[in-house]
């Protein structure tokens, strides 16, 4: 007897719609809270997708919002705007880094990421 595991993929086009928005969308999706069986010790079995993320409607007051990282050794934080951060490593990251921070700060965190997919 076989057992075969079949990944569902869900996806989300992001062209004219807020960050927030699409963010929101796919962090539930990924951490599965649209399927019956979820659980939260557990990886959903999706691939989340998002299509024309360049095409994001984001206005001039989010361009100017701060993202942080911190190296751990004092004096550390980094700062950069969503702006900045767009140009240096594209909208894809920008987004990447909003869905991060949506999920739960666990074990399971690296892994849910490896399930989203972002095309310019």
């Amino acid at each position: 007897m076989t057992t075969t595991i079949t990944k569902n993929t869900y996806e989300i086009d992001a062209s004219g719609k807020r960050l927030g928005k699409v963010a929101t969308e796919a962090a539930s999706v990924l951490n599965g809270k649209n399927t019956i069986d979820f659980a939260r010790h557990t990886i959903a079995d999706v691939t989340v997708t998002i299509k024309n993320v360049s095409k994001l409607d984001i206005s001039e007051k989010k361009g100017s919002e701060i993202y942080q990282n911190y190296s751990g050794y004092m004096g550390g934080l980094k700062e950069e705007t969503l702006a900045h951060l767009a140009a240096r490593r594209g909208y894809s990251e920008a987004v990447r880094r909003t869905i991060g921070g949506m999920l739960p700060d666990n074990k399971l965190k690296k892994q849910l990421l490896k399930n989203l997919v972002i095309t310019e």
